[in-house]
């Protein structure tokens, strides 16, 4: 038999292996013009943006002016300094250090409760059903609707957690938790976490429905402790479930703007990088300057799918693959 009929070589030249790939490729073209469309293009126009003078008023009328939107500084007369420039803004890295601190906590917390949470729902119980359905109430309510909702218990005239605290004696006066630059963050933190949480779970549970019930008979035969079958035996197995989910949840965690604006709107110790480039967009009719930021959070965005997929290909047991 010859190597084109081995291959399976068709009339037209083509193998079958070439083919198929040709039938791949027009089965995903429409796909590829939709994502084109409402992804690649708005994102070139955005960068563009960002090197020109463009505003909200006139979006055609803008004038090439490079990297000023970037590095710009500028002083005037009287001696002040005026930042036109991302890169050297401080209400930009203001808004940069409270992204990166509300997404690390929170990723955190919700990563280790939700473990926790999908722990519990792997065993066996009655009503495991049940339980399995409304965890997930939290995660299924839309965000605004939740941010909504918490700014109402959160609030210090009628809202009810001042009203729990008072009566349990946590506190002595009320507390306008959303209001109070000290608090505000950890108001949002906490309502994120509450949200979010079932979402961590949901995947956790996904990855231990794959561990084989056999490795955990053989553990308790051979007596091994629950903790260490845990950190030895399910969190290694479950790893690849958990970096999707902490990968998923970070960039989530980065771009957060609904829960910000709704619940904090134009406080400064809760101002993240999505909220202070809407505000540059459409606010104050900085348009250009508000697409270099948000280029920037594109960025930082495809900085974290980078790393996560140079960690996906490292190994880190430290046995070398063996």
């Amino acid at each position: 038999m010859t190597s084109a009929n081995t291959a399976g070589s068709t009339g037209n030249g083509l193998s079958l292996h070439q083919q198929r790939q040709k039938a791949a490729f027009w089965f995903l073209a429409p796909m590829l013009a939709a994502l084109f469309c409402v992804a690649a293009w708005p994102l070139m126009r955005t960068v563009w943006f960002s090197l020109t003078d463009t505003s909200l008023n006139d979006l055609y009328g803008g004038k090439w002016i490079g990297f000023d939107n970037y590095l710009s500084v500028r002083t005037l007369a009287s001696g002040k300094v005026i930042y036109r420039g991302t890169l050297v803004d401080p209400a930009w890295w203001n808004a940069v250090w409270n992204t990166v601190r509300f997404s690390v906590v929170s990723v955190l917390c919700e990563t280790v409760l939700g473990l926790m949470v999908a722990l519990v729902l792997n065993a066996e119980f009655r009503g495991r059903g049940f339980v399995r359905a409304a965890i997930l109430i939290p995660w299924a309510i839309p965000t605004i609707v939740s941010a909504k909702m918490w700014a109402w218990m959160l609030n210090d005239q009628y809202g009810i957690i001042n009203d729990m605290a008072l009566r349990l004696g946590l506190i002595t006066d009320k507390v306008a938790w959303t209001a109070n630059s000290d608090t505000a963050m950890y108001a949002v933190l906490m309502v994120d976490i509450w949200k979010t949480t079932p979402f961590m779970a949901l995947l956790c549970l996904a990855g231990l429905q794959m561990v084989p019930r056999d490795i955990y008979e053989a553990a308790k035969i051979d007596g091994i402790h629950p903790v260490k079958v845990f950190f030895r035996i399910t969190l290694p197995l479950i790893r690849p479930a958990l970096m999707v989910a902490v990968i998923f949840r970070m960039l989530d965690a980065l771009r957060v703007f609904d829960l910000i604006y709704v619940l904090t709107p134009n406080s400064k110790a809760t101002k993240t990088m999505s909220v202070i480039s809407r505000e540059n967009l459409i606010d104050f009719d900085k348009f250009a300057y508000g697409s270099a930021q948000s280029t920037l959070l594109f960025v930082i965005l495809a900085v974290f799918v980078l790393l996560y997929i140079w960690l996906g290909r490292v190994d880190l047991s430290g046995d070398g693959g063996k």
